[in-house]
Order: structure tokens, then sequence, then C-alpha cells
């Protein structure tokens, strides 16, 4: 071997070498990233809804009386609007709520199933436009079995916004759980350029949650009825966030 082969031996090694250098310092700074995310998370969390001027709840009874009843129910809101409906449902801990989240099996979900575990609720991985057989039984029996109200957004996790996916109504059939639709408004907020356009309240907004009317799903639906009850139940939520919008205005 001459020189020049010898040369570029060295720096194919160097370069692998610099290479897996890299690889390492990725994997942990990932590492350390998942494990300091959930901390930070629920720490933005926090400080959002207790800087928040004063919280109204327009239909409260109607969630008390499925709690009065013992039974459990299956809470959606829109994605865009997760933040002040997830605070509203931990609210309802103390009233006897058993409260779990359904959470995607991605990466990201592993860090968002620690923070709603560190709030006292359970998480359920899973989706609900695409589960596997076993998630599935796992969502059925948390339902069924623990008597667990797991809340999840229709239109989630990647949209398209606003539109009710059909695996929520699906869930509402096998368990006999009802649905109960959730929305909120704030008089001022910042808003991403997301695919849902996902906002949040600026310190000291007011903020108004709706809690709509429950809904039983037939057991039985056509394919005609299923996509009927999928546009009812948008036009349910997308006419609590106008009543909650409305309600600021009364305060």
């Amino acid at each position: 071997m001459n020189r020049s082969e010898q040369e570029n031996g060295c720096e194919d090694k160097s370069s692998a070498a610099k290479a897996r250098s890299r690889k390492k310092r990725k994997k942990w700074s990932r590492r350390l990233l998942r494990r300091a995310a959930p901390t930070l998370i629920k720490s933005i969390y926090l400080a959002i809804v207790h800087t928040s001027r004063s919280q109204r709840v327009v239909g409260a009874d109607r969630a008390e009386r499925l709690l009065a009843g013992g039974r459990p129910f299956l809470p959606c809101y829109w994605h865009q609007q997760s933040l002040f409906c997830i605070s509203y449902l931990l609210e309802l801990q103390r009233l006897g709520l058993n409260l779990g989240f359904l959470v995607s099996p991605s990466e990201d979900g592993a860090i968002g199933a620690k923070v709603f575990e560190s709030v006292g609720a359970r998480a359920i991985r899973g989706s609900s436009t695409r589960t596997g057989a076993q998630a599935l039984r796992d969502i059925y029996q948390a339902v069924k079995q623990d008597g667990l109200s797991i809340a999840t957004t229709p239109d989630g996790p990647r949209g398209p916004a606003f539109e009710f996916k059909p695996g929520w109504i699906m869930l509402a059939q096998l368990t006999g759980a009802p649905l109960l639709p959730l929305a909120f408004a704030c008089d001022r907020a910042w808003r991403f350029n997301s695919w849902d356009r996902f906002f949040v309240p600026k310190p000291f907004a007011r903020i108004v949650i709706a809690v709509g009317e429950p809904k039983q799903v037939p057991v039985r639906l056509t394919s005609e009825e299923m996509k009927a009850l999928q546009e009812e139940m948008a036009d349910r939520l997308n006419g609590l966030a106008e009543t909650a919008r409305a309600a600021l205005g009364e305060q």
C-alpha cells in the first residue's frame, strides 16, 4: 500500500469515528430532552393556567350529572382548544372523575403520557384513527372495567382541523359511554401557524369553558348515519366554541 492509500484509509477511519461520535451525542441529547421535557411542559402549562384572570364554566351541571351517575364518559374537544378543556377535566378529578387521555404511541406521545401521569391522570397509548387491536382492547377495558373517562381530540393528532373522525364515535358505540363535547374561548391569545391554528391565552386573559349536552351513540349505525353523526358532533363543538365566545362578552 502506498502512502496516498494509507492517508486515504486514515481519513476514512477518522470520518467514521466522527460520525459515530456525532450519533452518540445526538442520542444522548434526545434522551436528556425526553427526560426534561415532561417537567418543562408541565411547568409552562401550569403557568398558563394560573395566570388566567378568571374562569367561567357554562353548562357545568351537564358534566356534574354524569359524575353523579357514576358512569364513565368520553370528553372530546378540538385539538386547537386542548389547553383549558384539559384544565377543566383535571379540576373535575376533585369531584371524582376517573380521568384518562388517549396519547399517541409515538416518541412525542411518551412525553405527553408522562405529563398526564404527573397530574394524576392515566395515559392510554393509541390513536383514535389508527389503533391496533391491542390498543383498542386497552381502551375498551379502561372504560368498561376500570370506569375510566378517556378524553381525546377527534381532529387530532394532525388533522384535518375541525373534522370529527369516526374513531371516537365507534368507541362510544362499543363501550356505551356517552360523548361529552367541550370548548373554550379567551379574550386574548397567541395564535400559532399550525395545522389547527392552536392558540394559547395570554397572561391574565379571561377564560370561558363551555360544556355541551352528552351524546349517547346507538350501538348500530349505517355508514350514512355515522357520517351524519360525525357532522353533528363537529357542529356541536363549533357551536360550543361560539357559546364560549359569546359568554366572554357577558362578563
